[in-house]
């Protein structure tokens, strides 16, 4: 029997828990998942690598008792919160441009690009825009706060164990999901390759989520 082993309370019900955070739509995913449409899967995983460089930090941060920090300090947690909605705005409106600029070029010759965000230059580095994402990720940043540290042993003798085990846990569980969406994005790309108004519409989708999650980050 798992549970209480290393110092965890309840390893199933992290394990359930963990799978239904992660399958939830939100911006880490998702961008994954545009940048394997757009640029195939070696940079989707660049992207996907970047994610589990993120939330190894806020692992570590956690661990290490920033939870308790932002815990105590709401206005702390506020300031990472406007800074993530920000950013998700300013991709989610650099998407609707692209998107824009392909609708105008849908007769041009020249091949499309489906769902590449923006010029291509900044598209240059996935790596670093998905590590930013998930660092000023509130939906990470709240799993790491209020949910991770539950199913540590306050008393269990070696907690960095305990920490180990959890976090290797979210993370297989993660790289599993994004290989999901990462293959799944290149299916679409092979869809959108001959269809510049589909690709135009799906970058219009994208750009649009994105501008949803910044609202509700800054309004919620």
């Amino acid at each position: 029997m798992m549970s209480g082993v290393l110092g965890i309370t309840d390893i199933w019900t992290y394990v359930l828990g963990t799978v239904a955070i992660i399958m939830l739509p939100g911006p880490n995913s998702l961008f994954v998942l545009s940048t394997a449409a757009s640029r195939g899967v070696a940079t989707g995983y660049r992207a996907a690598s970047a994610v589990f460089v993120g939330d190894g930090v806020l692992m570590i941060l956690s661990a290490a008792g920033v939870a308790s920090l932002l815990q105590a300090y709401p206005p702390l947690f506020l300031v990472i919160k406007y800074a993530g909605a920000a950013y998700l705005g300013y991709l989610g409106l650099g998407m609707l441009r692209g998107a824009w600029q392909r609708w105008r070029t849908r007769h041009d010759p020249v091949a499309p690009r489906p769902l590449d965000a923006e010029d291509p230059t900044p598209q240059r580095s996935p790596f670093r825009r998905a590590l930013v994402i998930s660092l000023l990720n509130p939906k990470a940043i709240l799993f790491f706060v209020s949910f991770f540290i539950q199913f540590v042993d306050p008393h269990y003798p070696w907690p960095a164990l305990s920490f180990l085990l959890l976090g290797s846990i979210a993370q297989l569980i993660s790289a599993l999901f994004l290989t999901v969406l990462i293959f799944a994005g290149t299916f679409l790309a092979a869809q959108f390759r001959q269809r510049r108004r589909l690709a135009a519409g799906a970058t219009t989708t994208v750009g649009a989520l994105f501008l949803g999650f910044s609202l509700k980050l800054a309004t919620g």
